[in-house]
């Protein structure tokens, strides 16, 4: 059994004419001790994906298809076993964690917190598991008795993992963790969660809109445009030979070490991902796309093979653009 399958994943925001689609079908599998990632451009779905995983999205999001976790539909569960899921089945580590942690309780308390909330611990043995997952994650025990502002971003992005660690859950979602990180503290905090999920066998879901970070991270990538997966795959496949034009503008957007002509001048992609609410119809990215042809405004493309557990939705996949 998966540790999570996402089948058919919608999420429209609002309803009637008013409705907008920011997640359109999204299929998704992860296995335990893996880590998969989700890629692409600000407004294509990758967050709203991530907190529909664990229904923490407003009431005026309407989730339809599967999200199985341990074979159980999160989508189906009632609050209280919602509730038990959540910190000790999967926990989320958000981005900018200044914004997540509160900035008048220490931070010992904040990672104590779900642990009692849990029945995990009882207050006494709770000190002693904080200051395990302090050590854990690079940090002096001492720290906890520090309030967030009083810790550096690194730190305090630390201290976020430690609190996803803190129920020992069987999945972690990280989206965009090492944001507004520099690239030294950065480095760190990639190596800290490899090391995590390879130590317990946790699935790693994380979400950046940096292909390169997430390519040196990840097993699988998927990369995500105006709410829909347009190619998955191996992950250094799908950065170093992507087959998807939005995935070739993704991975060459960013300069490469060791190749002068990528520094020179790396490619980009003119504009923007479309209005959720004003979808071009055929292939949403055939505004932006390169390679074009009149058959792409004509219906969506679907996801098909090229090449081994590589999948591409592209009307070029099997041909020569």
């Amino acid at each position: 059994m998966s540790l999570l399958e996402v089948r058919d994943l919608r999420v429209t925001y609002g309803s009637g004419a008013d409705a907008v689609p920011a997640v359109r079908g999204v299929d998704l599998t992860l296995e335990p001790g893996t880590k998969l990632g989700v890629a692409g451009e600000s407004g294509c779905g990758k967050s709203t994906l991530a907190l529909a995983l664990l229904r923490l999205l407003p009431a005026s999001a309407r989730i339809e298809g599967e999200i199985r976790l341990d074979g159980d539909d999160v989508l189906t569960m009632s609050w209280g076993r919602l509730r038990a899921v959540r910190w000790a089945g999967a926990s989320i580590v958000f981005q900018g964690a200044m914004h997540s942690l509160n900035a008048v309780q220490r931070i010992g308390e904040q990672i104590a917190e779900p642990l009692l909330v849990h029945g995990r611990a009882t207050p006494a043995a709770a000190r002693g598991r904080v200051a395990e997952l302090l050590e854990h994650v690079g940090l002096p025990a001492a720290r906890a008795a520090a309030h967030p502002h009083e810790l550096s971003g690194g730190q305090r992005q630390r201290v976020m993992i430690a609190m996803a660690l803190a129920c020992d859950p069987r999945l972690i979602i990280a989206d965009e963790p090492t944001t507004a990180l520099d690239v030294m503290v950065q480095a760190q905090i990639l190596r800290l969660i490899e090391l995590l999920v390879a130590e317990q066998s946790i699935g790693l879901l994380m979400i950046s809109h940096d292909l390169a970070v997430l390519a040196d991270t990840c097993d699988r990538l998927a990369v995500m445009y105006a709410g829909r997966i347009v190619e998955e795959g191996p992950a250094r496949a799908v950065h170093e030979a992507a087959a998807h034009p939005y995935g070739r503008a993704l991975s060459s957007a960013f300069p490469r070490i060791g190749d002068p002509a990528s520094r020179r001048a790396p490619r980009g992609l003119l504009g923007d991902p479309p209005d959720p609410a004003a979808l071009p119809g055929g292939c949403a990215f055939h505004p932006r796309c390169p390679v074009a042809v009149d058959g792409c405004t004509e219906s969506d493309q679907q996801l098909r093979e090229a090449g081994a557990g590589h999948r591409v939705a592209c009307i070029h996949v099997g041909s020569t653009p």
